[in-house]
């Protein structure tokens, strides 16, 4: 872990108790903080007992004059749609709010400013670009830490250490707890509609999402949307160092990727982006632009990037390849949350026998219109189906009421399967790209993504998709449309 030190003999609050939450706490009492914790849940409230050095208390009845900082877990609302209760106790108290990133940095600018902090954020893209910055230092010999937001917690990495490098996924919910935020190099992938009810609006959540590469050394930010765009703008006319970058051929980038060949605009570096299986698709461009970028910036040599591309293996839940048989290719696009993560996978492919649904962001799938022309048959899921469902029909894409995400699968090989008897020679992809959160079938979205890979798996093990029963009874398929 990393000490935190900073706090060292003064008394913390600490709401939020999952794994950043317990990983704060060890941080801090490491550091020699004294402890005050709580969170809802009894079963999280027990775990962070088990840690020597912390009080459980209510947090409610507390006398909040005595702590020095209330350190919120990133899922707890910091100012929408509320406040919630522990943040208006702190602020009645005058006591500030911070989260574990804020505490990563000020103990960094304390003990650990010969480490390079390397922040990714965006809307989407931004855990693949995590890992690919990472694989391609890591795979040149560099010493390199990654977590934050994807994997590991970000106290939870090595402590400090001259030349050790930490990559870290950032939210905009650790933003917004990360008033100092300052790493050695910000990177913005891009910005649209996430999280409104977080943050109000889309603008708040533009000036959130600005805030970190503004406060870092150098941006490197990506042009292909508009928000993004003016963010790069703004800080070159204040006189910041910017790399800009693009999954297109945009002649304003310094690292783009024109059909698909990444180079940049020196003509120093190229490469056919075909040779890297794992990052197909224009979204995947523009995060290998944007790790290139960083990579580049570390003075990796071109022949180093170009062998970290070809061996990324990707990331589960996006873009994942799970299973290919004769006339299908299977994809695990589970992480698309929202409609514009699942246009990146749409733009990816023809042919496509699309599964989607769960708990619908604000604009459902309206946006996607310019790509139901690749869709031969969707296959809908969850509470957005009928709404969806009406999306579809007024632009003439053929869909099926399924229910469930199994049925759905059972549907689309058999039609695929259909289609490659009387067309062998045009493949078809199955894809999971939901455009939708999954709290309404699934726990997370990672575990929609396994079993929908579990599924693939035991269909091409088997020849058959294993239907629930009870799905085929709630499944709609009474009310199939073609």
């Amino acid at each position: 872990m990393i000490p935190i030190t900073i706090f060292e003999g003064q008394k913390i609050a600490v709401f939020g108790l999952g794994g950043s939450g317990l990983a704060t706490l060890k941080a801090l009492v490491a550091g020699g903080a004294e402890l005050f914790a709580y969170d809802d849940k009894e079963a999280s409230r027990d775990k962070a007992a088990e840690i020597e050095g912390v009080e459980i208390c209510d947090l409610k009845s507390a006398d909040w004059s005595q702590f020095a900082a209330l350190v919120l877990a990133p899922g707890v609302p910091l100012t929408h749609p509320e406040p919630h209760w522990s943040v208006r106790m702190a602020k009645d108290a005058g006591v500030e709010v911070i989260g574990d990133i804020e505490l990563f940095c000020r103990q960094r600018r304390a003990s650990g400013v010969d480490s390079p902090f390397i922040a990714i954020t965006g809307t989407n893209g931004k855990s693949t670009t995590t890992a690919l910055i990472t694989h391609l230092l890591s795979e040149a010999g560099l010493d390199v830490q990654m977590g934050g937001n994807i994997g590991t917690p970000v106290l939870a990495l090595e402590p400090f250490a001259p030349d050790r490098i930490y990559v870290i996924e950032v939210s905009s919910f650790q933003i917004d707890l990360a008033p100092t935020i300052d790493p050695s190099i910000g990177v913005l992938m891009n910005i649209s509609a996430d999280h409104l009810d977080r943050h109000g609006d889309l603008m708040n959540y533009a000036r959130i999402k600005s805030r970190m590469v503004t406060a870092s050394d150098l941006a490197v930010v990506a042009l292909d949307d508009r928000l993004s765009a003016n963010v790069a703008s703004n800080l070159r006319l204040k006189g910041h160092a910017v790399v800009t970058v693009s999954g297109f051929g945009n002649e304003r980038a310094m690292i783009a990727a024109p059909d698909g060949v990444l180079q940049s605009m020196e003509g120093d570096f190229l490469f056919n982006l075909d040779q890297a299986r794992a990052l197909r698709g224009t979204h995947n461009a523009q995060n290998a632009a944007a790790a290139i970028a960083v990579a580049r910036q570390l003075d990796l040599p071109p022949a180093a990037l170009s062998h970290g591309l070809k061996s990324f293996g990707g990331l589960e839940h996006r873009m994942e390849e799970v299973g290919a048989t004769a006339g299908m290719l299977f994809i695990n696009d589970s992480k698309a949350t929202n409609a514009d993560a699942t246009s990146r996978a749409l733009a990816s492919f023809h042919r496509i026998h699309w599964i989607l649904g769960g708990l619908a962001k604000a604009g459902g799938i309206t946006t996607l219109v310019d790509y139901f022309d690749r869709i031969e048959h969707a296959y809908l899921i969850g509470e957005a189906a009928d709404a969806f469902a009406e999306t579809l029909s007024k632009h003439g894409v053929a869909f099926s009421h399924c229910g469930h995400m199994d049925v759905a699968l059972d549907h689309a090989v058999k039609a695929c399967s259909e289609a490659a008897v009387a067309d062998a020679k045009a493949d078809r992809v199955i894809l999971l790209s939901p455009a939708c959160a999954s709290f309404d079938q699934f726990p997370n979205f990672m575990q929609r993504g396994d079993i929908f890979r579990e599924a693939v798996q035991h269909y091409l093990q088997t020849g058959s998709v294993a239907v629930d029963p009870a799905h085929l009874e709630t499944g709609g398929l009474a009310n199939e449309e073609q």
